[in-house]
């Protein structure tokens, strides 16, 4: 039998019959794409300019991995969006093609009414058209008589979710936070608006802790930008007040890992270090048992006298060289020493080293600061003697307390010559079998390295202070560990390594000499409390009331040892051609924890 399509009868209304007009449709049925923020083929083009961005910029990186003899899962946080991207896209044009296609199918199905042409064909429209009454038949029939009254449908009001799409997209996703009181959406407020300064919300709330909450709230509300990953709760901010850091909203979380233990002029220490580099804990660790199973390492403390530099002015160049002498004659000294040290009772003055620049003069002031750092503690008995220069000089114009002479987290050559903080040397003889089982290098391959790399290279490089390896990856960690200015690695981290084959070429003498090592165990953010924490695992917590300075001169040579302990280490590693391996193995996210391996 044959199958022929009829075609839909058309409704009328009421109100047009007489017209005979047709009735327009009222009820539409929702689509799918009604839900997208944007029209159709705007959208089916971003997700296919996406799909094949995406394609590229992974092929990209494949060929350079396969290049770099890089391994394909190891996947940087580019190349997780892309591929998370890549399957956004592609479930997009899947659903889009097979959606598109079910609802081809379903409208031909809807729209179309099948009959089966046979002998009983017409008869079968008559009889249908009959039941619907005289209107439905006459019009099958091809006669025009006026529609029947069509009852009024209400139109059908589909959802709208392309409005919600669009408020999500141009609004920032919520930030999660505590519940605010009435009193604090108040204050944070006034500070958006700029009605409260945020520096002040310390002092007039009371409550540090309140005070760094509605602070980060505020951030967040005035950038648009979200701090969710920063955390703010189990930190006393009280003890950050006035000294460690203003404005706060929050801490940085850097893990702490520990080395050793580390045999130092007959003790036993764990170095603690605050990193974020793979491998470097692991090296240091390696290098400390080297150390260790030879016998030790010894240190030697040559100097310990904190600088600084204030910059003087005279109208004549023969006046600031008056001046000069004057502050270098030892028949001055005392006067000048009394002078100072009022200013603490662990300030000593132990010299002025002058230099001239035309008409202005600057004066390089060193004196003992106990177990303190010392920056501030010198500046006081600096300006105590300026005050007492000035009576006596009345022409001259001091333009500042520092004159950059000292010098000050800045790397010099007066540092690197003349020294600052703590002059240390520090020295360990490794056994050739040593050097062969636990560092998996020769004694000759280490003389040569060193000489051609530390020494040669650096002086190739116009290096200053830095005749090293990296000296100042081992002594960021430990300053940020204990609670150090981290500024401070750039003159505290001056290091000479010097390696030589000793006992008939058999062992290595390994050594470290750093001129300017500038540490404290009082003051600053020694007394927070995790810093104060790894220093006493160290034992040099606080002030040592007994020797004032032996604890701040004490973790200076634990800090130089450290260092002794990361160059043999790296060194091993590098003549042994194992840097990039072990960086490979130790400096990229393990998951699975049974595969860590630990360092041997």
């Amino acid at each position: 039998m044959d199958v022929r399509r009829r075609p839909v009868v058309p409704l009328y209304t009421s109100k047009d019959a007489s017209a005979g007009e047709p009735l327009k449709q009222q009820v539409s049925s929702p689509k799918a794409s009604d839900a997208l923020p944007l029209p159709l083929y705007l959208t089916n083009g971003l997700f296919f300019t996406m799909f094949f961005s995406v394609m590229y910029f992974l092929l990209v990186r494949w060929r350079e991995k396969i290049r770099n003899s890089i391994p394909l899962h190891v996947v940087t946080l580019s190349e997780l969006l892309a591929m998370v991207s890549l399957i956004a896209s592609v479930i997009y044009l899947l659903g889009f093609f097979g959606i598109g296609f079910v609802q081809s199918f379903v409208s031909r199905s809807n729209s179309d009414s099948w009959d089966i042409e046979d002998e009983n064909a017409e008869q079968l429209i008559i009889e249908e058209d009959s039941r619907r009454g005289p209107c439905a038949a006459a019009t099958t029939l091809g006669c025009v008589v006026p529609p029947p009254p069509v009852r009024k449908i209400a139109p059908m009001v589909p959802q709208q979710p392309a409005k919600v799409a669009l408020s999500q997209t141009e609004k920032p996703a919520p930030i999660t936070m505590p519940a605010l009181s009435e009193d604090d959406e108040e204050i944070i407020q006034s500070v958006v608006q700029g009605k409260t300064p945020s520096y002040s919300l310390e002092s007039k709330l009371g409550d540090c802790m309140r005070a760094a909450s509605i602070r980060k709230e505020a951030l967040q509300r005035i950038t648009g930008k979200s701090l969710e990953g920063l955390p703010l709760e189990g930190f006393d901010y009280e003890s950050i007040l006035g000294q460690c850091c203003e404005m706060p909203v929050g801490y940085v979380q850097i893990p702490v890992g520990i080395a050793g233990p580390l045999l130092l002029d007959g003790r036993e220490y764990s170095v603690p270090m605050a990193t974020t580099e793979g491998c470097l804990v692991a090296s240091t660790n390696r290098g400390c048992k080297a150390i260790f199973v030879s016998g030790g390492a010894n240190s030697v403390l040559l100097r310990d006298g904190m600088t600084r530099a204030p910059v003087v002015r005279f109208a004549t160049s023969k006046r600031a060289a008056e001046l000069k002498f004057f502050v270098e004659d030892p028949l001055n000294f005392e006067t000048l020493s009394l002078m100072f040290n009022k200013s603490s009772r662990f300030a000593r003055l132990q010299g002025i080293q002058c230099a001239i620049a035309g008409k202005n003069l600057y004066m390089r002031f060193s004196c003992s600061t106990g177990d303190a750092m010392g920056m501030n503690m010198v500046s006081k008995g600096v300006q105590n003697v300026l005050d007492y220069l000035q009576s006596e000089y009345p022409d001259m114009d001091v333009i500042g307390i520092s004159g950059n002479f000292c010098s000050d987290k800045k790397p010099a050559a007066v540092n690197w010559i003349e020294g600052r903080g703590k002059s240390v040397v520090c020295e360990a003889i490794i056994k050739e079998e040593v050097v062969k089982k636990v560092l998996k290098t020769e004694v000759a391959a280490l003389v040569e390295l060193n000489m051609l790399k530390n020494l040669t290279g650096s002086a190739m490089a116009g290096a200053l202070g830095g005749f090293n390896a990296h000296a100042s990856n081992i002594v960021s960690a430990v300053y940020l560990a204990t609670g150090q200015d981290p500024a401070q690695n750039v003159e505290s981290s001056h290091c000479i390594t010097m390696m030589e084959a000793v006992n008939d070429g058999k062992d290595l003498h390994v050594s470290v000499t750093m001129p300017s090592i500038e540490v404290g165990t009082v003051g600053g953010g020694t007394q927070l409390a995790s810093q104060s924490a790894c220093l006493n695992l160290l034992g040099v917590k606080g002030a040592n009331r007994d020797a004032p300075g032996s604890n701040a001169r004490l973790l200076a040579t634990i800090v130089a040892a450290s260092v002794l302990a990361g160059e043999l280490s790296l060194m091993s590693a590098i003549s042994a051609g194992q840097l990039v391996k072990s960086h490979m193995k130790y400096n990229r996210s393990i998951k699975d924890i049974s595969q860590v391996i630990t360092s041997s």
